[in-house]
């Protein structure tokens, strides 16, 4: 909000410490503002004391949220765009002009009410001055006009409240549906840099504020537009003397108010970054849970979520004490024009420039003038949060992956034989840039064979696979299959139809087993389903569940074992039927009983196919036929276990080491 010294301070030591501050208002126009300052310094100090007193320092968990802050400080802020908003409202702009008629209807009679009001009490006038009594059939004519305007004015008070509900739902629909179809359509590298809350938020959060926000604005900014316009020409004409000196106080008012409104926006967007770490580490806790109660962290967790959370109570609380500040001082001023007016209006009537009548509509009007400018004030301090949100929605909305997920070649199924080569690969993550994970890889698989990758860990096996998948890009180097070139084929077809993935962490989603084993083809019947859970050794166990197939499994596959799960994915895999099949470490983490089952899944699974097995165990890789191992960023040994063996090499040393473990 009105936080100069605040924001330059969260710039260089993250919003944590600044928080530890008390709050002080400094804006770039000097004496206007120093009673502002030292107002908002006053009021939000103790607030900020308050909370600061509450919890001892937090272990080294809290850099979690330090990180999260110094990310969000260095971020840059987003903008949107009035074309932006364009292409949002177009598809309903029948919607908008309806409830745009409306709330103009209801401004336009908004103004006609004081001028009825103001000939009423001119009629009573008149029977009081004359004959001293009540002629109530004179005044007929004009309670027929007041009692017609508020019918109007609750009939269209209610069209453009209605108008604005379609609107701004089928807006907000709109937007979670593009902002949820382009985080879908973003590259791996994209989702390596962000945060899970930090997307939830801008999915629910700032979408709902932005809607919120658009349909105030514009029922209650229409409205006072409006009524304000109309009413300073009602002014004009009852009594063009006093509509002069009492305008002359609004340009100051209108600065004033910019000023403030730059500071606001600055502090909204503290306060929805503040909120969103909040958010990160509640869902990471959750995320997580098991990790926290196997080192009994829960305690410190709490705290450090209550310290985040109370940090954004005091962003928007100062939000709040700013945004009340400006109302408090805005009525202030717009009372003492209504006194003024009073005053003034009162020796006018004495010396007969004006009537009584004149007076009180010129006095209503006023107060119309005063409620709407009260109004505006408010508009505009959600109108800074809404277009806040909406550039952050936008902000992603706006970004273009560099990997498409459709488009492209497709090779026959019957011609596909599942070569797969690396030639010359060089490979950074993006966002480690100076770490080289593989450079000048050269990798061979003929079709229809078993290659084994072994090698110490973060050697690039896995990045391998990755790469296979177009996951990512290399930097340099030609990844292929069959000949083409991957860059040249249908992502779409090459991840649904052409490599089929098994994990050593299958992740499984919280609906039943068939449905995930569905996962894999969605056209596929029960019987299909049921053919491939027998062929990964997944059918005994599952019928062996009171609902069968039909058994919830659980948040990421929780309620099944590990073995249980890994041949529900193995499953899965199957049921794709691909061509090319890679098995990541798909049996590291099983005991030996479920790895005797998910291994004699994966001999059935590898019959016919291309397979890449990345694994450290020599029970997984002996028999393969061919093994290569991953050192120093290439491919520094490859062969059949019994050539490697003979070379007593890289992978004869890998042999001895853990037949010595064993």
């Amino acid at each position: 909000m009105l936080l100069a010294r605040c924001v330059a301070t969260a710039r260089t030591a993250g919003l944590s410490s600044w928080l530890r501050q008390p709050v002080t208002i400094k804006l770039l126009v000097r004496r206007p503002t120093k009673l502002v300052g030292v107002t908002l310094s006053l009021v939000a100090a103790p607030l900020i004391r308050q909370v600061q007193c509450k919890k001892a320092p937090i272990a080294d968990v809290s850099k979690r949220a330090q990180h999260l802050a110094e990310v969000y400080a260095n971020e840059k802020e987003p903008t949107l765009s009035w074309a932006d908003l364009w292409q949002l409202l177009k598809p309903y702009l029948a919607w908008l002009m309806g409830a745009v008629i409306s709330a103009v209807g209801v401004a336009l009679l908004n103004i006609r009410l004081p001028i009825l009001l103001g000939e009423l009490v001119n009629v009573m006038a008149d029977f009081v001055n004359n004959s001293g009594q009540l002629d109530t059939a004179a005044l007929t004519p004009v309670a027929v006009k007041l009692i017609s305007c508020y019918g109007g004015q609750a009939i269209l008070t209610f069209a453009y409240i209605t108008f604005l509900s379609v609107l701004g739902e089928r807006m907000a629909t709109d937007l979670r549906q593009m902002l949820f179809s382009r985080l879908l359509h973003q590259d791996m590298a994209f989702y390596d840099a962000q945060r899970t809350g930090e997307l939830s938020a801008r999915l629910s959060n700032d979408v709902q504020e932005f809607k919120s926000s658009f349909k105030l604005c514009v029922a209650q900014g229409l409205r006072t537009i409006a009524q304000t316009g109309g009413c300073v020409v009602s002014l004009y004409l009852i009594s063009p003397k006093m509509t002069l000196v009492t305008l002359s106080t609004l340009p100051l008012l209108i600065a004033a108010g910019s000023i403030m409104g730059s500071l606001l926006r600055a502090l909204s967007r503290k306060a929805q970054a503040q909120n969103a770490i909040a958010q990160s580490i509640a869902e990471e806790a959750f995320a997580n849970i098991r990790t926290v109660r196997s080192f009994a962290m829960e305690d410190s967790e709490e705290r450090l979520f209550e310290r985040e959370v109370r940090k954004a109570q005091q962003l928007n609380e100062i939000l709040g004490v700013g945004i009340g500040i400006f109302q408090g001082a805005t009525n202030f001023v717009l009372n003492g024009i209504v006194l003024g007016v009073l005053y003034g209006g009162s020796k006018m009537i004495l010396t007969q420039e004006i009537t009584a009548g004149d007076l009180m509509s010129f006095l209503v009007t006023a107060q119309t003038i005063q409620r709407s400018l009260g109004q505006l004030s408010v508009v505009f301090g959600q109108a800074v949060k809404g277009w806040t949100a909406g550039a952050r929605v936008f902000e992603f909305i706006h970004l273009q992956p560099t990997i498409p997920l459709k488009g492209g070649k497709r090779i026959p199924h019957h011609a596909l034989l599942g070569t797969i080569k690396f030639d010359n690969v060089c490979f950074t993550y993006p966002t480690r840039p100076g770490q080289v994970v593989l450079e000048d890889l050269n990798l061979d698989v003929a079709p229809g064979t078993v290659v084994a990758l072994c090698g110490p860990s973060g050697g690039g096996k896995s990045t391998i696979a990755a790469l296979l998948e177009r996951f990512y890009e290399p930097n340099s180097g030609q990844i292929s299959i069959d000949g083409h070139d991957i860059r040249t084929l249908d992502p779409e077809w090459l991840r649904g139809q052409a490599i089929g993935l098994i994990s050593q962490e299958p992740v499984l989603f919280a609906t039943t087993i068939a449905e995930n084993i569905r996962y894999g083809r969605s056209d596929a019947t029960d019987e299909e389903v049921r053919e491939a859970a027998r062929l990964a050794n997944a059918h005994e166990f599952v019928t062996g569940f009171p609902q069968g197939y039909n058994t919830v499994v659980g948040e990421r596959g929780v309620t099944l074992s590990g073995g249980q799960k890994q041949r529900v994915a193995i499953a899965r895999a199957l049921l794709k039927n691909p061509p090319i099949l890679i098995l990541d470490e798909a049996t590291s983490a099983l005991d030996a009983e479920s790895e005797r089952l998910v291994r004699d899944a994966l001999d059935r699974a590898v019959q016919g196919r291309t397979v890449l097995v990345i694994a450290h165990r020599l029970s997984t890789i002996q028999n393969s036929d061919q093994i290569m191992i991953i050192k120093g960023k290439r491919v520094a040994e490859a062969g059949t276990h019994k050539q490697l063996l003979k070379k007593k090499g890289l992978y004869w040393d890998l042999v001895q080491s853990q037949t010595a473990l064993d």
